[in-house]
């Protein structure tokens, strides 16, 4: 890519009729986890007017179809949507057709006293991070995040009212030698109340975007540049509006188009799905080689089979492409890190219940918590390969 360019990251807000999706998914994961941490999920949920469905397969102590329906509820109502075309209250009908693993699908997975235990399907996938924010992530995608982010808890405090939970940002920013030095545009549309005119839309989110992004970036950005609800008014929004499915916001689940994704996405699945558990070790090299000052960028591939242990191939591409560098990160990542899928989740300690928090504004550039949600954002691997 040539260093003087613009680029573009868009996210989606919680209430997004897909994110809705996601949030419903890992909560049905984290429910299972929480009965049984080797429980089995894939879980896929769909939304529309008034109507929820729950499809899947599941290998785990029993849930209670009427308990499993009542946390669904609880979801939407944390989001946000009590509205006459979808809420958490009896008028919005919610199905479960989960049902029991495919013992072929096991097979590949399970291994005799859990020692040689294969990955869960095959695939690629990547891990990035860059020195463009503190968090390490590239700066579109992290800033479009914060935007609803701080909106949605405004909305939930309430004093941000007449917004509604059905939102999506987009953030553009110019870069020269490769390197993020002002905002060109911003694009928020918000679903809202009918009482609210446009024009007092703009005035309640306008502010946001200065709550969110550093004044450094936004010397230059003119008023018109600014685009909050461009198609005009944004009433019927959420499940209502349009159809949620989970895993189809996956590059805003990762680094806004900044990095390559894989192609599978991480909501509704347990650890032992490497598109989920392998995605979050590749961060967490990514970020901890960049954060050890060994590059600027990171990109990690991790490729696996089903059913094999071990992955099938490590790729490594730092900013500078210097060869020996890259083979010297390749090797201290192979002597240090057991990459097979067991391996993954004992090192993040991902077999608990620390997934529905992942489901909206990103899987990375978050905060470690101490119930162990987003352990693949620690840093605590800077003197493996600090040299």
């Amino acid at each position: 890519m040539k260093n003087n360019y613009l680029f573009t990251s868009e996210s989606v807000s919680e209430g997004h009729p897909d994110k809705v999706c996601d949030r419903i998914s890992d909560m049905v994961v984290d429910s299972y986890l929480s009965k049984d941490p080797f429980a089995r999920v894939a879980c896929e949920t769909l939304t529309t007017t008034n109507k929820v469905v729950l499809a899947g397969e599941i290998r785990a102590p029993e849930i209670k179809k009427d308990e499993l329906i009542q946390k669904v509820r609880d979801c939407i109502k944390d989001i946000g949507y009590d509205q006459e075309g979808f809420s958490w209250k009896d008028q919005t009908k919610i199905e479960s057709h989960l049902h029991s693993q495919s013992s072929d699908i096991a097979m590949g997975v399970d291994s005799k006293d859990n020692k040689d235990e294969g990955a869960g399907d095959q695939g690629i996938m990547f891990g990035y991070a860059c020195d463009e924010t503190e968090d390490l992530m590239p700066a579109p995608i992290h800033y479009s995040h914060k935007i609803l982010r701080l909106m949605a808890d405004d909305r939930k405090k309430g004093s941000l009212k007449g917004i509604e939970p059905d939102s999506k940002s987009q953030v553009t920013m110019a870069y020269e030698d490769g390197k993020p030095t002002k905002v060109t545009s911003v694009v928020i549309s918000t679903q809202h109340s009918k009482d609210l005119n446009q024009e007092k839309v703009r005035e309640l989110v306008f502010p946001y975007i200065r709550k969110s992004i550093p004044e450094q970036y936004l010397n230059n950005l003119e008023d018109k540049e600014v685009y909050i609800n461009p198609t005009g008014q944004f009433i019927i929004g959420g499940p209502d509006g349009d159809t949620g499915l989970t895993g189809r916001k996956i590059i805003v689940d990762t680094y806004g188009g900044a990095a390559p994704h894989g192609g599978g996405a991480f909501s509704g699945k347990d650890p032992t799905k490497v598109d989920r558990s392998a995605a979050y070790v590749s961060r967490y090299l990514a970020k901890n080689i960049v954060a050890a000052g060994v590059s600027d960028k990171c990109l990690i591939q991790l490729a696996y089979a089903i059913g094999v242990s071990k992955p099938l191939s490590i790729f490594v591409k730092l900013s500078d492409d210097d060869q020996d560098k890259t083979e010297n990160v390749k090797k201290l990542i192979e002597k240090n890190f057991d990459l097979s899928p067991r391996g993954i989740r004992e090192m993040l300690g991902l077999n608990k219940p620390i997934y529905e928090v992942t489901s909206a504004y990103g899987h990375f550039g978050r905060k470690p918590t101490n119930k162990g949600e987003f352990s693949w954002e620690k840093t605590d691997k800077i003197n493996v390969f600090k040299v």
